[in-house]
């Protein structure tokens, strides 16, 4: 469905041209956040924020439509044409696309965010999780880092482009999506596989990437290139049922829980990447803390003793670095028994697996098998919603434009991230899209306290949010602006 923005009369606009003009002759540093030149304020950004999380939009069960309708309502009032998409037997999860049209000199760029989030147990929170509360400095809500951030940054973006009134050497397109925690037919994989002329780009922009911060200060900059692909394993235990007041060495759960272990405890193959290399080279670069910057170092020589010593650390102490180094597989869920006086003949389990780009299914199927060591316990591949794999350049301008931009803003080093959990930019990548995840400033000691992306409580700190939609802006201004 296309829907055309109404007349209106034009709104004041706030010029651009002196900072173009000093970014084409290379004379003056990119914007900081700080400098109101931006044609949109704070309190602006905080309205649409605070109006997105307050819409209940979890999957499951899956309804985005609300969402949608706040977008729509508030892009067509700027002037802005709007489309949207929608399986036949899925309207309530529509995908909106929005497009500002450049004179087409360089191809469009894409701002890709997702309107769903996970679901809650709200007896959890301190506040409600649809309240969007401001308490201390912070905004609570579900979908405060996960995805909203990026949606109020995009669709901030899009109404400060067009009130600029600045010419645009490329097309920008928002794509607001449906179902990406889970449901991707109904989002990405729906777009690329029936609307695909509609989003194409050369460029796009969305979440995976964050800005660490420890005690207050930002510590580092990861800008998402490459991420792990998703895929789901099975282990299904057979044995002889029976009374279960005579114990049996065949017992089925027993067997499984054997094997669970074994495959839990186990260290895949340490591989690199060019992507992965960098990251660890600069790391040991800007580490301060001398034990720190040897564990960095080490694991660039895969194989050695010291690497072995650094990976179990980091498996005991920064699981989330460790992740970034291999295949991962991780128990999740478990199906053992009926009653509590019968032994079952058959139980299983499904671990969620997370295979590095280039890893063989084949192969790692392989080695969980041997791993398992029991002939009793088949291990098998189980259906997953799932992309093939491919990486985004460091050496494109986008890179080099989004890497300037954030070390101006943040004052921090910026490294390419190898993402450990799923994004929709793999749908993109493997047809060739080069997509950069980017986000805000994240406190490194707020997640081991339940307060991160799908944890039980989620929010995000109000300045971060401002700091991150201008820094977005500006990105988005050099990439596509003269």
């Amino acid at each position: 469905m296309r829907v055309r923005p109404p007349c209106s009369s034009p709104r004041p606009t706030v010029s651009l041209r002196p900072l173009l003009l000093a970014l084409a002759l290379g004379s003056a540093p990119v914007l900081r956040a700080a400098e109101p030149v931006a044609p949109f304020s704070e309190a602006e950004t905080l309205q649409h924020f605070q109006s997105l999380v307050s819409i209940e939009s979890t999957d499951p069960p899956g309804s985005e439509i609300a969402v949608t309708e706040y977008l729509t309502r508030v892009l067509l009032a700027e002037g802005i044409e709007v489309e949207t998409y929608a399986l036949p037997d899925q309207p309530q999860r529509p995908n909106l696309v929005a497009r500002l049209r450049g004179n087409g000199s360089k191809r469009p760029l894409l701002l890709m965010a997702h309107q769903d989030t996970v679901n809650v147990d709200a007896a959890r929170w301190a506040f409600p999780p649809f309240s969007a509360t401001r308490d201390s400095g912070w905004i609570y809500g579900r979908g405060t880092l996960d995805d909203k951030d990026n949606l109020t940054a995009s669709l901030v973006t899009m109404l400060a482009l067009k009130r600029s009134g600045a010419v645009l050497d490329r097309d920008v397109i928002f794509l607001a999506e449906s179902g990406e925690e889970g449901a991707f037919h109904v989002g990405i994989k729906f777009m690329v596989a029936s609307h695909y002329d509609a989003i194409d780009a050369e460029f796009c922009l969305a979440e995976g990437g964050s800005v660490r911060r420890v005690q207050g200060r930002a510590e580092s900059v990861g800008i998402g290139t490459t991420e792990k692909l998703p895929r789901a394993l099975a282990l299904t235990a057979h044995g002889i049922a029976g009374h279960a007041s005579v114990p049996l060495q065949s017992n089925a759960v027993v067997r499984l829980s054997r094997a669970i272990t074994r495959v839990a405890e186990w260290q895949p193959p340490v591989r690199l990447s060019d992507i992965t290399t960098s990251y660890f080279a600069q790391l040991a670069r800007i580490a301060s803390d001398p034990a720190s910057r040897a564990r960095y170092q080490a694991v660039l020589n895969p194989g050695s003793p010291e690497a072995a010593a650094a990976i179990a650390y980091f498996r005991a102490e920064e699981p989330a670095t460790a992740a970034i180094l291999s295949s991962t597989v991780s128990p999740t869920l478990v199906d053992a028994g009926y009653r509590i006086n019968v032994i079952p003949s058959e139980t299983s389990a499904t671990l969620d697996t997370r295979l590095l780009p280039d890893e063989s299914e084949a192969e790692f199927l392989a080695a969980v098998t041997a791993v398992v060591a029991d002939p009793s316990v088949e291990v098998s591949w189980v259906p997953r919603d799932d992309a093939t794999g491919a990486s985004s350049s460091l050496d494109t301008d986008a890179y080099r434009i989004i890497e300037r931009v954030y070390a101006e803003a943040y004052q921090a080093p910026v490294l390419p991230l190898t993402g450990t959990g799923a994004t929709d930019s793999r749908f993109l990548r493997a047809k060739g899209m080069q997509c950069y995840g980017v986000g805000p400033g994240i406190d490194a000691e707020d997640a081991p306290l339940g307060y991160g992306a799908h944890s039980d409580q989620e929010r995000i700190l109000e300045s971060e949010l401002q700091r991150f939609v201008k820094t977005y802006y500006d990105i988005v201004v050099a990439l596509a602006a003269p």
